[in-house]
């Protein structure tokens, strides 16, 4: 008994620290019978200011269960530039933007941005970082730099000459 309400104390613990985290910008109740509500918060890019990417995850108060889906959208929100490129991890694996504790069963969310150089587009991905039934719970959004200050006109294929803007 002494455990379940340990418990129950450091989850409720959790979910108020995890509140502090981005600004949350909707709430949805998924019914009169659950205390699971879906929550989207809105998080700005760090290094990129004018990105900003809206994360929809259930939000569990007062109930055990673990829910790992999320869901990301990114946009343009404000303009990016080639200062703002510069500063980025270009890697393969990117570099993790944000991050929060979503249980205290040792689960969190991230969202990791990865520059993909050949498309100029910067990727946006969430997932989470407990398996659930066989699987990390994933999502993906892109954004893609074309018509802002940071998008560099492809260089001359082929010997013919590269486009003007």
């Amino acid at each position: 008994m002494k455990m379940k309400a340990w418990i129950g104390i450091m989850f409720a613990a959790a979910t108020s620290l995890l509140a502090g985290c981005g600004d949350d910008v909707g709430k949805v109740s998924l019914g009169v019978f659950t205390t699971k509500d879906v929550i989207i918060e809105a998080r700005q890019d760090p290094k990129i200011p004018g990105v900003t990417c809206h994360i929809s995850r259930i939000e569990a108060n007062l109930d055990f269960a673990d829910p790992s889906d999320m869901g990301i959208a990114c946009r343009q929100t404000g303009p990016i530039l080639p200062a703002d490129l510069a500063n980025i991890d270009k890697s393969h694996g990117g570099e993790v933007v944000f991050k929060a504790s979503l249980s205290i069963l040792f689960k969190s969310l991230k969202v990791r941005r990865i520059y993909d150089v050949d498309s100029q587009t910067l990727i946006y991905l969430s997932y989470s970082t407990k398996e659930t039934d066989g699987s990390h719970k994933h999502s993906l959004s892109t954004v893609p730099l074309y018509g802002t200050q940071a998008w560099q006109a492809p260089a001359a294929q082929n010997g013919e000459p590269a486009a003007k803007n």
